[in-house]
């Protein structure tokens, strides 16, 4: 599993049919699920980004979660991480999961972060959305579990 997590102000996802979903400060997640992932994977990437210590204390410093700043998160769907650029021009995804076993995953991923505590908002599996963001810092993190 592969997740791009930024640190946004406010983000939205807009989605084919005009409705948005919205949260404040908190974090956007790019989710990406692969050949091979399964639960446990999702438990520990949510886990891994509940506690992510990359809001600024007092001092400037990187010391706070999103869930000590009671900031929200943004998951959305985005098996392009899975895409294999090494050969040729035209990305290969057949390291990314097949969408029936990626949307049950995503799904449980997102139901993870809300168990960790955290307001979550979500895309839609397999919609063609817009994502709007304020990316804060910039920060953005690759992980992958």
């Amino acid at each position: 599993m592969r997740a791009l997590v930024q640190r946004v102000r406010h983000a939205c996802v807009v989605l084919s049919d005009g409705s948005r979903r919205e949260i404040a400060r908190g974090l956007v997640v790019f989710l990406g699920v692969g050949k091979g992932d399964g639960p446990e994977s999702g438990r520990k990437l949510a886990d891994k980004i509940a506690h992510l210590r990359i809001f600024s204390n007092e001092q400037g410093k990187f010391d706070l979660s999103v869930l000590e700043v009671a900031g929200q998160a943004l998951v959305v769907s985005q098996f392009t991480l899975y895409g294999d650029c090494r050969k040729g021009r035209r990305p290969d995804f057949t390291q990314a999961a097949p969408p029936e076993e990626a949307e049950a995953l995503y799904l449980d991923f997102a139901q993870r972060l809300r168990q960790a505590g955290l307001s979550v908002a979500t895309g839609e599996f397999g919609d063609k959305m817009l994502v709007e963001l304020a990316n804060d810092g910039p920060v953005t993190l690759s992980l992958e579990i």
